[in-house]
């Protein structure tokens, strides 16, 4: 595995992880808000293992990648990275996102980007508010930092009290920033959740619209059944604009399904993109 960077067209640099064959049908993972791509680190390994290429990204805002001085996260400007790691592939590519990454896979069908299949984790443009202000409540809180990891491991473990506690949360430093004050920070630009989740709402619902309109295009939700962020009329409302819409529900898992059950999810993605973008189909 090494890591490569890629620019977007308004200079804001995409750390990102890629692995697996040249010339191999490749997978681009997008993580969701809050997140870094290093969620995504088991289901890479699967893939790789399996043969597809992985480019497995920080978003802008988040993790190594630049943050935007302009503030620049509206999901066109998600979109435009998208495109720039498009624009080095000759191959066919599948696009795996997760919550702000599944927004972002949406309204990158609506303009245009033609993936050989969409993985939606935990996300369908009918999300259930709540959840999404939960979500939302969670970034835009602790900006004061905190005063040592196991501050900000207990944050954690009251936003998601289902999921065990680590006995050593020293994993959360990948997602920490130590400042000058010598406080921890979130790695995530706070500008990011500065506007409106019902603005973006409003936009992954049009572009819905349009991303229907691709009655041949693949596309999966994997759902956490504990999930707050996706329900069972969000699915159907989805499955109501897109027919061909495949739904995989994941036991035991929240809205981070690929964390709570990697196995499941990864066995889950496995199968659909072995019928939707199968690796022998497109070997050199």
């Amino acid at each position: 595995m090494r890591t490569e960077t890629f620019h977007a067209p308004d200079g804001v640099r995409l750390t990102a992880d890629v692995d697996g064959p040249d010339g191999a049908p490749t997978v681009i993972l997008m993580h969701g808000g809050g997140q870094t791509r290093h969620s995504w680190s088991g289901a890479m390994r699967a893939l790789v293992a399996r043969g597809y290429r992985v480019i497995n990204y920080d978003a802008r805002g988040h993790g190594e990648s630049d943050w935007s001085d302009a503030g620049a996260y509206m999901l066109d400007d998600r979109v435009d990275d998208l495109r720039a790691i498009v624009a080095r592939l000759d191959v066919p590519y599948a696009l795996v996102g997760a919550s702000l990454g599944g927004a972002t896979s949406i309204h990158a069908v609506a303009q245009g980007l033609r993936p050989a299949a969409v993985v939606l984790v935990d996300i369908v443009p009918n999300a259930e508010p709540e959840g999404v202000q939960r979500i939302v409540g969670f970034m835009r809180g602790h900006v004061d930092g905190f005063g040592s990891i196991e501050e900000a491991a207990d944050a954690v473990a009251a936003y998601n009290p289902a999921r065990r506690r680590p006995r050593d949360p020293t994993g959360l430093m990948r997602n920490l920033r130590l400042r000058d004050d010598g406080r921890l920070y979130w790695h995530w630009d706070p500008q990011i959740v500065a506007t409106d989740p019902e603005h973006h709402h409003r936009i992954v619902v049009a572009s819905a619209q349009e991303m229907a309109r691709q009655r041949d295009l693949p596309i999966m939700v994997v759902r956490g059944l504990r999930s707050d962020v996706v329900s069972e009329a969000g699915v159907a409302a989805f499955r109501s604009l897109v027919p061909q819409l495949e739904v995989v529900n994941v036991a035991g898992a929240g809205h981070m399904v690929a964390g709570d059950r990697n196995d499941a999810f990864n066995a889950g993605v496995l199968e659909f993109l072995a019928r939707a973008m199968p690796v022998d189909a497109f070997r050199p």
